[in-house]
This record gives structure tokens, C-alpha cells and sequence, in this order.
């Protein structure tokens, strides 16, 4: 099995992939990547999941196809990804243009102890998406590969796009984003312009 292992700090992948978002859309996945994304500066076009292990993925082809001029990011991690392997052949088979699902890989799964994840153990999480059938996969395993990836996020054709991102792993302190699912639901529906009672 390849090496796997990554070194990117997930902190600063996150607040470079996010950066200047503009109509950016975000779905993030339990943990760390929420963490991650509230750490880059909280934005009422975020939505937080919570407990919805497996799920990432498909709420944002929901938002991705009820909001087609809008790009819409999915940020997750290893473990949660896996769990929703089968996912990935639903967003291939609906085939959003505008949406990019990216995976934080540390090989691990962070939110239950740090056991080794299956990517961690080799299997490549670009190519399971690939084979899945979304053909627009990336390996991303340096600054470079960021900062020439962040534009794709903000496409609205052309997609689904999956990216890996290869993070190191370690403790990184916790930032808690707002963790009410209706005061999310409503603060994500406002920005939409849609009526919030």
C-alpha cells in the first residue's frame, strides 16, 4: 500500500482553500472540520453538521442541486468520508456542476481516539471517488496544490470535483462553531433570501 501520511497543517489548509469565499456555500462534516472552518472565520453561508457521521457529502448535493449558480464545498474528514463511501456514487449519478467535496485525510479517525482509518492503512480516499464515477479527483499534498486548487471551488460547471487533502496528524485545540440546528438551518436559509420564521 502507498504512503499515505500527510503534512499539511489542517488549520491552514482550510484558511487557504476558504479564503476571499465570496458565494461560497459550506457544508462541513462532524469534528474537526467544523473546527476547522469555524476556525477560518464563521460566515452565514456555513452550515455545521453535527452527529450526522456519513451525511456530508449528500447535504451538500441537496444544497448543491437546490442552489445550482451557487458553488457549494463540502469539507470533511477521512473517517466521516468513509463511512459515506456510497455517497459518492449518488453525487456522481446526479452529477452537480457546482459542487466539490474535500476531504481532510489524516488517517485517522480523529473524533474517537486516533485509530487508523482505512485511508490511513492505503487506500487511497481520490481514487475510491474516482471509481465511485466522479472523474474530477485531486491528490492534494503541498501549498502549491492548494493554492492552484482553490479556484476550482468556486466553479459552478464542470463538477462533481473531489479533492484529498493530505493533513498531518495531531491535537489541534477546538474552536466550536454554534452548535443550535435550528438557529443553523435559519441563519443558512436567511442568506439564501428565503423567508425564516
Amino acid at each position: 500500500m502507498p504512503d499515505t501520511r500527510g503534512t499539511l497543517d489542517r488549520r491552514h489548509a482550510v484558511r487557504t482553500l476558504l479564503a476571499d469565499r465570496g458565494d461560497l456555500l459550506v457544508v462541513t462534516g462532524l469534528g474537526s472540520p467544523s473546527y476547522d472552518v469555524f476556525d477560518a472565520g464563521d460566515h452565514d453561508g456555513t452550515f455545521y453538521l453535527w452527529g450526522a457521521m456519513g451525511g456530508a457529502a449528500l447535504v451538500g448535493l441537496g444544497l448543491a442541486l437546490a442552489q445550482p449558480s451557487r458553488p457549494v464545498v463540502v469539507v470533511t474528514g477521512d473517517g466521516e468520508q468513509i463511512m459515506g463511501t456510497g455517497a459518492l456514487m449518488t453525487v456522481a449519478v446526479a452529477a452537480p456542476g457546482n459542487l466539490t467535496i474535500v476531504v481532510l485525510d489524516n488517517g485517522h479517525y480523529g473524533e474517537t481516539g486516533m485509530q487508523l482509518s482505512h485511508s490511513g492503512l492505503g487506500i487511497r480516499l481520490d481514487r475510491v471517488a474516482r471509481a465511485c464515477g466522479i472523474e474530477d479527483t485531486a491528490d492534494i499534498a503541498d501549498e502549491a496544490g492548494l493554492a492552484a486548487y482553490r479556484p476550482h471551488l468556486a466553479r459552478t460547471s464542470g463538477g462533481p470535483r473531489f479533492a484529498r487533502v493530505a493533513i498531518a496528524s495531531g491535537h489541534v485545540e477546538r474552536a466550536l462553531p454554534p452548535r443550535d440546528g435550528v438557529f443553523l438551518k435559519n441563519r443558512l436559509r436567511g442568506h439564501l433570501g428565503f423567508a425564516v420564521s
